[in-house]
């Protein structure tokens, strides 16, 4: 068990953890729940041992191993994706190397009647054996299989981590973690990086994890589908439900209304007794009868009513202005970025009062189209047609990042704000939480939820009839998830809306665009229906299904999987080889424009190996052009 014993810390005068306690099965499935800045980060960090509370202490079984995925997590560079996920496996890689030796010592020793030699056979069996145990063959296999469940492509396998964003060297380091398996996982906010179908295969991955889990997150779906067991940090206080998160809400409004139902009774039993009490007082013959009552009432033990922390964003968008019917089209709209293809010819019509949500993998497109809509991206080719008096509020997934650290709330504000609105920021920060000394705050000391609200009540201070938002619940809690929602349930504008939160955006939009391989896919209703109509509730399931609709159609052969193996490896060899003999080229080239090289005693030499690099040049585009024919008729 993993155990926290009377755990108290504080910051200032502001009470974080108020000596609490707390046990962790072997088995348990965990979610730690709060407001932000309640203290969750935090109480995980204590438990994994990388910060000590001012009073307490954390035990766990020794020899049990732990690990602990939190925000601030850095990859070491030089690596590829696969070689450094395979660190996960270090203990099975030093022993993989000791087999090695041993094997090359074997084969180099004639003594074959000896002890040592006989010795060394021994030590490779048993080496050998316990790799076998282990798992050791399965290495690389487990590992690939790991990162494609976290969206990971094969052509990735090779590529530094230096090439990869943050989000996706969480991924990587989620994998590691994955795949070592430590009696106790401590993950906070696993999801903030991961596409939904990724959130889909995670999901069904700790299901049936061996060991204890712990878990921060404010995707209500994911802890519904993983946890058992919720423990809620309030104003200092741990209070411990036996069940996954929509049961505890249940649970924990039940509770209350019994605790409130049990201290106004209380209270009415109390005022009946102290009124009797006065009465006997004023009574020279009732005052000892007062005094034992009195001293029966001082020892009853009061019901109290736990803290409750309430407070909530006081968010409504402000009307819209009416647009035109067409609020935005685009027509054979594509999208490059050097020789990455994102887009390619994809149409694209927004009418007024449009609720859509853009779902599908990371990197296919979404963010790459809200931003084009919103004119922070210029597109490659195509047409883009904005509507008559179409005004835009954007939310971007780093929209807090963007945000001036040296300034304070208020003067953030008031760079944001039309004139017109001056007057009203203090009372608009003050709907966003933020009231008194808080304006006067930097925003480099503020919290990422913080900062998050902040953000959108920046976005308020003009006025819009289309909105986009990408990611906007990242970093929000519950209470502030639960009221955006209600929000922009209530919003009379155009929403375009990016996410890859399946509760969020449930019952929130009536368009589903799907973006993959390219091209975009509109289907009618929310994403619960998008996903309900196509029976399956994996969008890797609804890729591979796409894929066979295609073939059957096409009335050709698929390619197997070692076919289209070989063919993608056609393809990259020769697009590598062309690359290398287009940059000799060039340099030979460049020596042909300086006109003192036709006189020197190399020259026929280097014009013949020129002649000879440029028929090479024309094969391997041959082989290019083929191979990849080849595939795209086999898919």
């Amino acid at each position: 068990m993993l155990t926290a014993t009377e755990i108290y810390v504080q910051y200032g005068d502001r009470i974080l953890m108020d000596r609490i306690n707390l046990v962790v099965g072997d088995r348990d499935r965990v979610g730690l729940v709060g407001r932000n800045g309640a203290g969750k980060s935090t109480f995980l960090k204590i438990l994994a041992g990388e910060i000590r509370p001012d009073e307490g202490r954390i035990a766990r079984p020794s020899g049990s191993s732990l690990g602990f995925l939190h925000q601030e997590m850095e990859l070491p560079k030089g690596k590829t994706v696969l070689e450094e996920t395979l660190t996960a496996f270090a203990d099975l890689k030093a022993l993989e190397d000791r087999l090695a030796e041993l094997n090359e010592e074997i084969g180099e020793r004639t003594d074959y009647e000896s002890q040592s030699y006989a010795d060394l056979l021994e030590e490779f069996d048993l080496a050998n054996h316990r790799f076998q145990v282990l798992g050791g063959v399965n290495m690389e296999a487990e590992s690939e299989k790991v990162l494609k469940g976290l969206g990971f492509k094969d052509k990735d396998f090779n590529r530094l981590t230096d090439e990869f964003s943050g989000g996706w060297q969480m991924r990587i380091e989620l994998a590691k973690m994955l795949l070592q398996k430590p009696d106790y996982l401590l993950l906070d906010e696993p999801t903030n990086h991961l596409d939904i179908e990724s959130i889909i295969w995670l999901e069904g991955f700790l299901q049936s994890y061996p060991g204890a889990i712990i878990l921060i997150s404010h995707d209500k779906l994911f802890l519904d589908n993983i946890t058992n067991r919720t423990v809620e940090i309030e104003l200092g206080k741990v209070y411990d439900y036996k069940a996954a998160y929509s049961k505890y809400v249940e649970m924990r409004a039940d509770r209350r209304e019994k605790q409130m139902s049990a201290y106004e009774n209380q209270q009415k039993v109390i005022a009946q007794k102290e009124r009797t009490i006065n009465r006997f007082m004023a009574k020279a013959t009732k005052t000892k009868m007062a005094q034992s009552m009195q001293k029966q009432l001082d020892k009853i033990e009061r019901v109290e009513i736990d803290q409750e922390d309430i407070a909530g964003m006081n968010l409504r968008f402000p009307p819209s202005p009416r647009s035109g019917q067409v609020v935005m089209e685009a027509r054979k709209l594509s999208k490059n970025y050097g020789d990455l293809q994102v887009l390619q010819n994809v149409d694209f019509k927004l009418d007024r009062g449009d609720r859509v949500a853009f779902v599908g993998q990371n990197g296919q497109g979404k963010t790459t189209l809200a931003r084009i809509l919103v004119s922070q991206l210029p597109y490659s080719g195509g047409e883009l047609t904005v509507g008559h008096n179409v005004q835009i509020g954007y939310y971007a997934q780093n929209q807090s990042d963007t945000l001036q650290s040296k300034l304070t709330l208020l003067e953030t504000m008031e760079h944001y704000s039309p004139p017109e609105m001056t007057t009203r920021l203090r009372a608009i920060l003050g709907a966003f939480l933020f009231s008194g000394e808080d304006v006067d705050k930097k925003v480099s000391v503020l919290s990422g939820g913080e900062r998050a609200r902040l953000a959108l009540a920046c976005m308020l201070l003009r006025p819009f009839n289309l909105l986009v938002l990408d990611e906007p619940t990242n970093h929000l809690d519950m209470i502030s998830k639960d009221i955006l929602k209600q929000a922009l349930m209530e919003y009379d504008g155009t929403l375009v809306v990016v996410s890859h939160d399946r509760e969020f955006l449930g019952g929130l939009t009536n368009r589903t665009i799907e973006f993959r391989d390219k091209h975009l896919y509109d289907h009618i209703g929310d994403v619960n229906q998008f996903l309900e109509k196509r029976k399956v509730t994996d969008m890797r399931m609804l890729e591979l299904a796409s894929q066979q609709d295609r073939t059957a159609a096409a009335a050709k052969p698929e390619l197997t999987f070692e076919e289209r193996k070989r063919l993608m490896r056609a393809v990259q060899n020769a697009e590598k080889k062309v690359e290398n003999l287009e940059s000799d080229i060039s340099a030979i080239e460049a020596k042909l424009a300086d006109p003192e090289f036709y006189s020197r005693s190399d020259s026929p030499a280097i014009m013949e190996k020129y002649q000879l690099l440029k028929k090479e040049l024309e094969l391997a585009m041959k082989e290019w052009e083929e191979a990849h024919l080849e595939l795209e008729e086999g898919n």
